[in-house]
């Protein structure tokens, strides 16, 4: 069975090695466990982002960080959007369709909290996906990421009564 649920204080110890893991397959120069003191519990603990967990039988496999853009948020690039900050499943699930479930999980919460539309800065590797999910490649590139900026422009189901 899967499950998406959302990141609590008894599922701490599930997040943090797939953190880690995701920051070591990432390359990065940061140290893992500064980023997530330093950076993310502080985050999630102000309410700026969001953390989900995808479980398949009980077993944690990824995570999804997602926020709704905000000029009170050291990183808004879109205010009123929804950012897929991170996106991360662990190499033994892949390609079984856990990602595709974990990022439609998140966008809908995304709606749910008001966002219309979203974006995200996929590495290179992870670019076919998120196209796969119906985000388009823009031609807005982050230096800092070293990532093009890619986004659905529609994330409403139209059940909304919009005019679509």
């Amino acid at each position: 069975m899967v499950a998406v649920l959302p990141l609590q204080d008894n599922r701490l110890a599930d997040f943090e090695p797939l953190f880690k893991a995701y920051y070591e397959e990432l390359d990065c120069e940061d140290d893992a466990q500064e980023t997530l003191d330093g950076y993310v519990m502080p985050d999630i603990m102000a309410g700026m982002i969001f953390v989900d967990l995808i479980y398949e039988d009980d077993v944690p496999c990824g995570f999804a960080i997602r926020q709704t853009d905000d000029i009170d948020n050291d990183w808004c690039w879109r205010e009123g959007w929804g950012d897929i900050r991170e996106m991360y499943i662990a190499p033994g699930f892949r390609r079984r369709g856990l990602g595709r479930f974990l990022l439609y999980t998140a966008e809908m919460k995304l709606r749910e909290a008001g966002a219309t539309q979203a974006y995200c800065l996929p590495v290179p590797e992870a670019e076919g996906f998120f196209a796969a999910c119906g985000y388009a490649k823009t031609d807005q590139y982050d230096t800092d990421t070293e990532c093009y900026v890619f986004e659905k422009l529609d994330l409403c189901n139209h059940e909304c009564g919009c005019a679509k």
